[in-house]
């Protein structure tokens, strides 16, 4: 027996007894520690299985947001740019009228200045020809030295008169 009891790869009590208590313990782990622990896995995967969830869908949102605030952004450019060019149409209008204006009443204003040089030019003629007769009666009665008869001379005076006022009429025209 002392041969036996030496080797040690032959089972005696002890061993019978550390085996019984390792199958106890390894019992009681799988029963009474490991099904709490597995539930607190299985909560900590489902936790972060949400929590990955969520992020792709608020990444997803987010991206969905930043595409439409990209599209609002261009689409309140093309407005801009609508607004500036339209505007700048009704200036090109307005500036344009203006001109137009302006062309109209400076168009307007000479011609009332040469109709008024005219009337005056006349008001001139007409009151040089008045005047002539009396003066070309005094000069030829200083000339002659004697007193000349305007009525019966009203013909001639008449004629130069009327050729008088043909060459202003003439130079005025030109």
């Amino acid at each position: 027996m002392f041969i036996a009891e030496s080797v040690f790869l032959l089972p005696n009590g002890t061993f019978v007894v550390e085996l019984l208590v390792v199958l106890v313990i390894l019992y009681f782990a799988t029963t009474k520690i490991l099904p709490p622990l597995n539930k607190a896995l299985e909560a900590r995967q489902e936790k972060i299985r949400t929590s990955l969830e969520a992020a792709d869908a608020a990444k997803a949102e987010a991206q969905a947001a930043g595409d439409e605030r990209a599209q609002l952004l261009n689409e309140a450019r093309n407005q801009g740019r609508s607004i500036v060019a339209d505007a700048q149409a009704t200036a090109d209008q307005i500036k344009a009228d203006q001109g137009e204006r302006g062309q109209a009443e400076y168009d307007r204003k000479v011609g009332a200045a040469a109709n008024e040089v005219n009337a005056i030019r006349q008001r001139a003629i007409d009151e040089a020809s008045a005047r002539i007769g009396e003066v070309v009666f005094e000069l030829v009665a200083k000339i002659v030295g004697r007193e000349v008869d305007q009525s019966s001379h009203q013909d001639l005076i008449r004629e130069a008169v009327a050729a008088l006022n043909t060459e202003a009429q003439k130079g005025a025209g030109r």
